[in-house]
């Protein structure tokens, strides 16, 4: 305790920080390797509908059996299901794999700090043999030990706690498992779904030729049937369309009529007037023929 209390504050939080992750990877090693095996204990007879987890594995894989019959590929269904529901657990998986290298890390982190501290100690004690009041601070040399002393203290103690650290989670990592619980869950996974929900569940796949043919003929059946509706409701919509244009198409006929009568009006009066100004055109020349006639008699009077 005496060698803590003196020791410098750097050293004290390296040494926090590295007893901190480690109470805090047993906590997770416990919480992921539990709630693996519960669902492990789940998969392996005692379903749990409302878990979501397996409600998710369950209808992935009667969608994909479904599809694809026995071929399905059940492990990557599992996968897939773990990744996307589990994410958590795996992030767990991940910081305890970490974990081991990362106290060592830590303590050797500590052991260059300590070290550092140390060698920065002792050069300020060398630097007062330079001096002529050397004799007059050997007082100071005492204190001065103390300090290296001290780090060397941070430098020992943090890598001796970061590999105890160590040590203590890779024993506990191999008897409490997260990922051979995991497997585990895997394997009973694969094992329930293919033996027990499989037999379970209809299938779109035919096991032989003539399933196969009948399927093909179900499938032409569906088209057909698919076809007919499809008719049916486009000859229903036509109708309705020619239905809702029989209006626009009277009054379209009717306006079309009215123009034809317009047309044919202005028809008889253009010939009318194509009449009048011939006739006038006729009057205008025997008018003009008259006058000429009236003007050489005129002219002849005048002579005689």
């Amino acid at each position: 305790m005496n060698t803590l209390s003196a020791m410098p504050v750097s050293g004290l939080i390296v040494i926090a920080a590295i007893v901190i992750l480690f109470i805090l990877a047993v906590l997770l090693l416990f919480y992921t390797w539990v709630r693996y095996k519960a669902l492990a204990g789940m998969a392996g007879g005692n379903l749990d509908r409302d878990n979501a987890f397996l409600r998710f594995t369950v209808n992935d894989f009667a969608d994909a059996y479904k599809k694809h019959g026995q071929d399905v590929n059940t492990p990557a269904i599992i996968a897939n299901a773990v990744s996307t529901k589990l994410p958590g657990l795996l992030l767990c998986e991940r910081f305890l794999a970490n974990a081991v290298s990362l106290f060592v890390t830590l303590g050797l982190f500590g052991t260059f700090l300590g070290l550092s501290h140390s060698v920065s100690s002792l050069t300020e004690l060398i630097s007062y043999s330079n001096t002529s009041e050397w004799l007059s601070v050997l007082d100071s040399v005492g204190g001065g030990l103390m300090s290296a002393l001290s780090g060397m203290g941070v430098a020992f103690y943090t890598s001796l706690v970061g590999v105890a650290c160590s040590i203590l989670l890779a024993l506990l990592r191999s008897v409490f498992s997260p990922q051979a619980e995991r497997e585990k869950l895997e394997a009973r996974l694969e094992l329930w779904l293919d033996h027990s929900v499989a037999p379970t569940l209809p299938t779109e796949r035919a096991k032989d030729e003539s399933e196969m043919v009948q399927q093909m003929i179900r499938a032409m059946d569906n088209a057909a049937e698919s076809m007919q509706s499809t008719l049916k409701n486009a000859t229903g919509e036509l109708k309705l369309a020619i239905d809702s244009s029989r209006a626009p198409i009277a009054a379209f006929n009717k306006t079309v009529d009215s123009f034809n009568g317009g047309v044919r009006d202005f028809s008889e009066f253009n010939y009318n007037l194509r009449g009048t100004v011939e006739r006038l055109d006729v009057a205008v020349r025997d008018l003009v023929s008259g006058l000429r006639e009236a003007s050489r008699s005129i002219e002849k009077g005048g002579r005689q």
